[in-house]
């Protein structure tokens, strides 16, 4: 842990800063808040931060992979804080009419490690663990033990939630990190691994189903068994048993567990986004991460988009709170604009795809260009990206393809909408 900087003398307003006032006040202390909190760390050394979160850890209990192509130089440098798994050479895709090995760069963070990397860059008192905010204003937090935080501004990365303006279906998953008495050979990871049965556990219906695996280490696996459903339910024990046969099919079957994740995520395909940000709003309150609705709407990815966010508030670091709130729900807004086309996709998936056959979505969508899948993760496709995931003989009856166009799925109220709970 650091060491405390030198006592000072801040200003706030016309008074000077006593022990319950902050620059900035970050509520959530998940991947945005974090990222967040340490850009403007970077970017104010002087600034005094409170990152406010109600569990134990920053980060809880996760694993963010990314694309190595998703990032720039600047987020590069903001996520060198914290020890990565990485694989330069690249990641295997698996399909029963094919496989194939993509040569992009993987990288992979686990949540033990970003709450290490937190605690080390940013000065002692900044994260604030095990405290639950019990309500907001733009002038500040009040917590749930009765401290007040004064703040210039305040930002809400408390999560999704519940989003009843939204539709779409789901991902969810179960992932376990497993040690092996010998080494697994693995050299690279296995992102997608859709050579299995395509079926949900039951209570689900159809849905389409993948193995995630990583190896984390000569003797480490990180293997994941995911599923995009119209239904948000988990069952721990079905996916628990899928993960034991898929180990025991590639010869892992002696192994310790040493620890797993659990979620289900949103995959969105439409919906008011204005209502939902009157909603999830508080006056003169930013709101940031997938609470704001910075996700990717398909794969549900974040990390990238909170690499960008956390930059672009460290850059407007000394704007009022009402400022960045204004700001940040602009920037949502033309985030929501700006990825219709995923949405889009996402309704041909779930509205058009018949569950048995949205397979068949994705195997094709692997046979396309690097450079596209690339730009697709990244949310940066370009027009001729997106005429060429359209063209040509789809993997949907056009019958199915049309009316999707039209429709929605179902809002997304369940409360599993935030579900992250450990293995």
């Amino acid at each position: 842990m650091v060491a405390i900087a030198p006592a000072r003398a801040l200003a706030y307003g016309k008074t000077r800063m006593t022990e319950s006032q902050y620059d900035v006040v970050i509520a959530g202390g998940g991947l945005a808040g974090g990222l967040i909190a340490l850009a403007l760390h970077r970017a104010r050394p002087s600034f005094r931060i409170a990152l406010v979160e109600a569990g134990k850890t920053i980060g809880g209990n996760h694993r963010w992979s990314w694309f190595d192509s998703d990032l720039d130089d600047e987020g590069r440098a903001l996520l060198s804080s914290f020890r990565q798994t990485g694989w330069d050479k690249g990641y295997e895709v698996r399909f029963p009419a094919f496989r194939r090995h993509l040569s992009t760069p993987y990288r992979s963070l686990a949540s033990a490690d970003f709450h290490e990397g937190l605690v080390r860059a940013l000065p002692e008192g900044t994260l604030m663990t095990g405290r639950a905010v019990a309500a907001l204003d733009a002038r500040g937090a009040d917590l749930a033990d009765g401290t007040r935080l004064d703040a210039r501004a305040v930002i809400d990365c408390r999560g999704f939630g519940q989003a009843p303006q939204l539709c779409g279906g789901w991902q969810v998953f179960l992932g376990r990190h497993i040690r092996l008495a010998e080494p697994h050979g693995i050299a690279c990871p296995v992102i997608m691994d859709a050579h299995v049965e395509q079926h949900a556990p039951h209570g689900n219906g159809g849905a389409y189903r993948f193995v995630y695996v990583l190896p984390i280490g000569a003797h480490d696996l990180f293997i994941e068994d995911t599923y995009y459903a119209d239904d948000p339910a988990l069952d721990r024990s079905a996916l628990s048993a899928r993960i034991d046969g898929y180990a025991r099919a590639h010869g892992w079957g002696e192994h310790e567990i040493v620890g797993g994740e659990t979620g289900v995520l949103p995959v969105l395909t439409g919906g008011d986004f204005r209502a939902f940000q009157r909603a999830a709003s508080t006056d003169g309150v930013a709101l940031a991460g997938a609470r704001g609705g910075f996700v990717h709407p398909l794969t549900s990815y974040t990390l990238p988009i909170a690499v960008e966010n956390a930059l672009a508030i460290a850059r407007d670091a000394d704007l009022t709170g009402p400022q960045l709130a204004a700001l940040f729900e602009a920037r949502a807004r033309r985030h929501w604009r700006r990825t219709r086309f995923y949405r889009l996709l996402a309704r041909m998936l779930f509205l058009a795809a018949r569950p048995e056959r949205r397979v068949a979505v994705f195997e094709r969508f692997y046979r396309l260009r690097r450079g596209l899948i690339e730009r697709f993760y990244a949310l940066r496709s370009s027009p001729a990206d997106k005429l060429r995931i359209l063209a040509g003989k789809p993997p949907v009856a056009v019958s199915r393809a049309i009316p999707a166009l039209f429709k929605n799925a179902a809002p997304l109220t369940s409360e599993n909408a935030k579900t992250r709970t450990p293995d």
